[in-house]
């Protein structure tokens, strides 16, 4: 004890400065708008950093896991496309048929690779914090999918980064279908279930449909192409009012285990945005101006 007071008298002097210097930069960042916006931007920047490098870390020792899940999705894929591939030859007589039209799909999007920094399960409102952002060609208002399905739309972005608005979030509305079926609702979150599933709202009374059923993106909105998956039907309710079902659906995605992405870039998106845009103006009402 009595090499530690020593040690603090020898010293003391130095605390006193560090103290006083700590003390300036609060006073400095806390009480001047410019220095502070500084500072946070910095502390942002080097935040994301630290998740980026983190993310890294996580995703090299969570390969393996990935690296089977991906080979046996590729070995699903391929059987279902040789299979489509055999059906459409033989119905059409043209052994490129399915090859063209898969061309032809794919000619209007171009899919940004992206990677998960940051992820939360278990709030009301989640987000996700993506490697890319407006310098990679990232904008606002892009679906984002994985190689299981559906897993938001981008909310914010800066230069390098984008924080999207997932499934599991109470403000995210996705519009889907029930695959083969013809019916559609919207995907919703309630915030009150488990991160593996959600519920599909406002099914038509009249819809015929059974548990199991695939639910895919409808292509209705300007986020998702078609026929994109979310999940599937684990139990069918009745909606609060009667007037329509309530489907409980276990989703597609694995949210837990998310690291790699695909940012989805419409070509023709922001024409369409704009469209709707220009005829929800042009049907508000005009006020008169008072003479």
């Amino acid at each position: 004890m009595r090499n530690l007071w020593a040690f603090l008298a020898k010293y003391h002097h130095w605390f006193l400065f560090v103290l006083l210097e700590v003390i300036c930069a609060v006073l400095l960042f806390r009480f001047n708008s410019y220095q502070g916006s500084v500072f946070v931007s910095s502390a942002n920047a080097a935040a994301g950093k630290v998740y980026e490098l983190d993310a890294q870390v996580e995703t090299f020792f969570s390969l393996t896991k990935i690296n089977e899940q991906l080979t046996q999705r590729n070995l699903y894929l391929e059987r279902e496309v040789a299979q489509m591939a055999e059906q459409m030859a033989v119905l059409t007589r043209d052994s490129n048929f399915l090859k063209n039209n898969q061309l032809r799909l794919l000619a209007d999007y171009k899919l940004i690779p992206a990677k998960v920094i940051t992820n939360s399960l278990d709030k009301k409102d989640n987000f996700i914090t993506l490697d890319k952002g407006s310098a990679d060609g990232v904008h606002r208002d892009m679906g984002v999918a994985c190689g299981n399905g559906i897993v938001g739309v981008v909310y914010l972005v800066s230069s390098h980064y984008s924080i999207v608005l997932p499934v599991l979030n109470s403000h995210t509305n996705v519009s889907v279908a029930i695959k083969n079926r013809g019916y559609f609702g919207y995907l919703r979150w309630t915030g009150t279930t488990t991160a593996d599933t959600a519920y599909m709202d406002e099914i038509p009374r009249h819809a015929k449909f059974r548990k199991g059923d695939s639910i895919v993106t409808s292509g209705y909105s300007s986020i998702f192409p078609p026929g994109m998956l979310a999940g599937h039907i684990a139990k069918i309710y009745n909606s609060s009012d009667g007037l329509s079902y309530r489907a409980k659906v276990k989703l597609s995605t694995d949210f837990g285990n998310l690291r790699d992405v695909c940012i989805i870039d419409d070509a023709r998106m922001k024409e369409r945005i704009e469209l709707m845009r220009a005829a929800e103006d042009s049907i508000k009402p005009q006020t008169t101006p008072k003479p």
